[in-house]
C-alpha cells in the first residue's frame, strides 16, 4: 500500500537533498570577470536621449557584450555600450544601442511591459541583495516603451512584469543608433542601505540581426535575466537611504450592467470607490493596503477547450496579487498549489467583493525573505459565505542560490462577524528549492500538511523534482504523492489520491552552419497510479523538433496514452456518458511556428487518432500581423472534430479568437478580446481603452458582451475607472 511506503519516498528524497548538498558545495559560483564603478554626480542630467551632459561624456562604458543567441560564444555583432552615475535621488543609466544594418526595429507594439524576447531592447538587470535569487528588470525599446518587473527564483523563468513602480525614461533615435536615458529612484527599490556591491548585468536584443546579447556572458538555453551570471556594480560610497515612500493610489468607478436573460432587461448603475497604499517600511520591506479593490480593468481569461476530466488552471491577472506573488505562489508545484489567489474573491466564475487586504513582503536581510497576507471578503447570499485568508511565508537562502521556504495557508468561514465552527480549512508545509551556483542543477523537495474539521488522516502532499540543464541536456525526475483527504481550498489541487512519476530527457545537437540551430529530441512521460499502484492515467510523448535559425520552428511527436475511467464521463456535456473502464489510445501530431520577427508570422498544428474508444482530429492555427509600431492584429482557431460508436454523441468543438491591439502613444492603448468558445456555449466581446495620463494613473473604459453562441444576448457592462498614484 502507498501509505506504508510512503516513508520510503521521503526518506529517499532526504537522502537525495544530501547528495545534491554536497554536489552544490563542489560547484563553483561565477567569480565576476566584470566590474563597473559608478560614481555620484551633482550635475543635473535632463532625460532626452541626448547625453550631451558634461558627465556623460567623461563616464567609462562597459565593455563588449557577448551573444546569447544563435550562439553564446564571441562578440556581439550589435555594439553596444552602457553607462552608469547617481545623485541623492536617481540612478541613472545610458545606453548606446548601435546598429549594423538599417531596417524597421522589431516592436510588437508600444504597449507597456512587451515581451522582451519579440522585441527589440536594452535591459538591466539588477540584484541589489547580492542573494542571485531576487532582483529587479528594467527595459525599454527604442521607440521609448517601457517594461519594469521583478526577477524571481533566480530568473530562471525571466521577469515578471506584474509589478509596476516609477521609473523614467526617453528615447532618441538617430542614424546608426539609438539611445536610451533611464533615471531609477532609489524609492522604487529594495536594498540594504550599507551594501557598496551588487549583482548587476544587462542585456541587448537586436532582432534585426537575429541577436540576442549580455554583457556578462549568459549560456544559451539560459534566460539572459539569470542572476547566476552577474558582474558587479561597486559603488564609490553605500547608496543613499531611499527616505520615506509612501504612495496612494485612489479610484473612482461607474459601472452599468445589464442583464438580458429574463426580460424585460435588468439595468444596474453602480458608483463605487477604493484605494490601494504602498508604505515602504526601511528599505528592504513594503506594506500593500487595499480597501475595496475592483478589478474590472483586468485581462479577460483566454478560453479553452478542456476534454480533460480536471479543471483547467487559469493565471492570475489582478494587481494587487501579483506583485511579489512568488513569494507566495511558488509553493508545492504547478498542479500540487497550497495558494492560489484566484480561489480568493471569485467564486464558480462569479466575483465576490474584497472588502480589504493587507500584504507585507520583503527582505529582513539578504539571507531571509517574509511574506504576510491577509484578506477579509463579505459574503454574497447563495453563492458563498465572508471569508478571512490568512497567508504566511517566508525563505531562508542556504549554499549559493538554494532556500527553505514555509508556508502556512488558513481559510476561516465567518457569519455576523462569528467564525463559523468547523468551516475552515488550514495548510502548512515546507519547501526545500535547490538552484546550483551555475544554475544547472534544481529541484524541490516538499511535505504539506492540511488540517480540516475532523482531522482525518492521509491529508498530505509530499513530492521530488530534480532537474539538470544545460546547452546539451535537459534531464528531469519528478514524483509526487497526494493523500485522498488533502484538501487545499486556497490552492488548485485539481485531483488526489494518487502518486506520480514523470522523467523527461532531452537532448539538444548544434549542426555547424546553415540554417538550422538545433535539432531536439524529447522523451516525456507521465504516470499516475493509486495507492494499490494500478495505473490512473499515462502519457508518453516522444518528439523531435527542429529549430532554424531565423527563429522559426518544426515538431513531430507521437503521443502513447492510458486513461481509467473509474466513474463515467461526458466528454462533451451531452449524450451518453463513456463508462468506467481502461481505454488506450494513441495519436501522431506535426506543428510548424514562422519566424516571429516578420511582420507576419503564424503557428499551425494537427492531431490525429484514436480518443478513448473512438477518434478525434485536431488542429489548431494561429495567426498574427504586426504593423510597427502601432500594433498588431491576431487571429486564433481551434477545431476538436471527435467521433465516438454509438450509443455515445459525436462532437465538434470549436474556438476561435480575434486580439485587437492599437497602441497610438506610449500611454494611450486600445485592446479588443473577441472569444467564440462553443463548448462554453458563450461569445465574449471586451474592448478597453487605457490612457496612463500620468506615470501609474490611468483611466480605463472597459465595455463587455456576452452571448450564447446562437447570437442571443446574455449580459453587457460599461465601465469607467480612473485612479491616481499619489507619492
Amino acid at each position: 500500500m502507498i501509505l506504508s511506503r510512503l516513508p520510503q519516498y521521503i526518506g529517499i528524497s532526504i537522502l537525495t537533498f544530501i547528495l545534491l548538498l554536497v554536489t552544490q558545495q563542489k560547484v563553483n559560483g561565477q567569480s565576476p570577470a566584470y566590474t563597473y564603478h559608478i560614481t555620484k554626480t551633482t550635475d543635473h542630467i535632463m532625460l532626452d536621449g541626448d547625453l550631451s551632459e558634461s558627465v556623460w561624456q567623461s563616464l567609462p562604458k562597459t565593455s563588449v557584450f557577448t551573444r546569447n543567441y544563435p550562439i553564446d560564444t564571441g562578440r556581439a555583432l550589435a555594439r553596444t555600450q552602457i553607462m552608469l552615475c547617481y545623485d541623492d535621488r536617481n540612478i541613472y543609466v545610458a545606453a548606446i544601442c548601435h546598429d549594423s544594418i538599417n531596417g524597421k526595429y522589431v516592436v510588437e507594439s508600444l504597449k507597456r511591459d512587451f515581451s522582451y524576447p519579440k522585441t527589440d531592447a536594452v535591459a538591466v538587470f539588477i540584484n541589489p541583495f547580492n542573494d542571485q535569487t531576487n532582483g529587479f528588470s528594467f527595459a525599454v525599446n527604442p521607440y521609448g516603451s517601457q517594461r519594469e518587473g521583478l526577477v524571481a527564483n533566480g530568473g530562471t523563468f525571466g521577469v515578471t512584469t506584474s509589478w509596476d513602480n516609477k521609473w523614467y525614461s526617453k528615447v532618441k533615435r538617430i542614424e546608426g543608433q539609438w539611445i536610451a536615458e533611464i533615471a531609477i529612484p532609489f524609492k522604487s527599490l529594495r536594498y540594504k542601505a550599507s551594501t557598496s556591491e551588487w549583482n548587476i548585468n544587462f542585456g541587448r536584443q537586436d532582432l534585426k540581426l537575429n541577436e540576442s546579447s549580455t554583457w556578462v556572458r549568459v549560456p544559451r538555453g539560459f534566460n539572459v535575466a539569470n542572476l547566476a551570471y552577474h558582474g558587479k556594480l561597486i559603488w564609490d560610497q553605500p547608496p543613499p537611504k531611499p527616505g520615506a515612500n509612501i504612495a496612494i493610489i485612489p479610484y473612482g468607478i461607474s459601472r452599468l450592467d445589464i442583464e438580458n436573460d429574463n426580460p424585460p432587461f435588468d439595468r444596474d448603475i453602480q458608483f463605487d470607490m477604493g484605494l490601494d497604499a504602498k508604505v515602504a517600511i526601511g528599505s528592504a520591506l513594503n506594506l500593500d493596503v487595499t480597501v475595496n479593490p475592483d478589478f474590472s480593468q483586468a485581462d479577460v481569461d483566454q478560453q479553452v477547450i478542456n476534454l480533460d476530466r480536471f479543471s483547467i488552471f487559469f493565471p492570475e491577472k489582478r494587481t494587487f496579487f501579483l506583485e511579489n506573488s512568488d513569494l507566495f505562489a511558488n509553493f508545492g508545484f504547478s498542479s500540487i498549489r497550497p495558494f492560489f489567489s484566484r480561489r480568493i474573491g471569485l467564486r464558480n466564475g462569479q466575483t465576490v467583493p474584497i472588502l480589504g487586504g493587507l500584504r507585507l513582503s520583503g527582505n529582513l536581510n539578504d539571507k531571509l525573505r517574509v511574506g504576510l497576507m491577509n484578506i477579509q471578503t463579505e459574503g454574497v447570499e447563495g453563492l458563498a459565505e465572508s471569508q478571512n485568508y490568512l497567508v504566511g511565508a517566508f525563505q531562508h537562502k542556504v549554499l549559493k542560490r538554494s532556500n527553505i521556504a514555509a508556508i502556512l495557508v488558513n481559510r476561516q468561514a465567518f457569519s455576523d462577524y462569528s467564525a463559523i465552527k468547523g468551516d475552515f480549512n488550514t495548510v502548512a508545509g515546507l519547501d526545500f528549492n535547490i538552484n546550483s551556483a551555475d544554475d544547472r542543477i534544481k529541484g524541490k523537495v516538499y511535505y504539506h500538511q492540511s488540517f480540516q474539521e475532523g482531522n482525518p488522516g492521509d491529508a498530505i502532499s509530499q513530492a521530488l523534482w530534480l532537474q539538470y540543464s544545460d546547452a546539451k541536456w535537459y534531464l528531469a525526475y519528478n514524483h509526487e504523492y497526494v493523500g485522498r483527504n488533502y484538501r487545499a481550498d486556497v490552492g488548485f489541487v485539481p485531483r488526489t489520491n494518487f502518486i506520480r512519476f514523470e522523467p523527461i530527457a532531452r537532448r539538444n545537437f548544434y549542426p555547424k552552419g546553415g540554417k538550422i540551430n538545433r535539432y531536439q529530441i524529447d522523451l516525456y512521460q507521465s504516470y499516475y497510479l493509486d495507492k494499490d499502484f494500478d495505473m490512473l492515467d499515462r502519457v508518453i510523448k516522444p518528439a523531435f523538433l527542429v529549430y532554424f535559425e531565423n527563429q522559426s520552428g518544426f515538431e513531430i511527436f507521437y503521443r502513447d496514452l492510458h486513461t481509467k475511467l473509474v466513474n463515467s464521463f461526458n466528454l462533451i456535456g451531452e449524450g451518453e456518458p463513456l463508462p468506467p473502464g481502461e481505454y488506450n489510445y494513441r495519436n501522431v501530431g506535426i506543428a510548424y511556428e514562422s519566424n516571429f520577427r516578420k511582420p507576419f508570422a503564424f503557428f499551425g498544428q494537427i492531431e490525429y487518432g484514436s480518443f478513448f474508444n473512438g477518434e478525434k482530429l485536431s488542429y489548431e492555427v494561429d495567426l498574427r500581423y504586426r504593423i510597427t509600431p502601432w500594433g498588431s492584429i491576431s487571429v486564433s482557431l481551434e477545431r476538436n472534430h471527435i467521433d465516438l460508436p454509438e450509443p455515445y454523441s459525436d462532437a465538434d468543438l470549436t474556438f476561435i479568437g480575434l486580439e485587437n491591439v492599437i497602441t497610438l502613444t506610449t500611454n494611450l492603448f486600445w485592446t479588443t478580446f473577441l472569444q467564440y468558445n462553443t463548448q462554453a456555449d458563450n461569445i465574449n466581446l471586451n474592448s478597453r481603452i487605457q490612457w496612463r495620463y500620468k506615470p501609474l494613473s490611468d483611466l480605463f473604459v472597459v465595455y463587455t458582451d456576452n452571448y450564447d453562441t446562437d447570437v442571443r444576448s446574455k449580459n453587457r457592462s460599461l465601465v469607467i475607472k480612473l485612479n491616481y498614484w499619489f507619492n
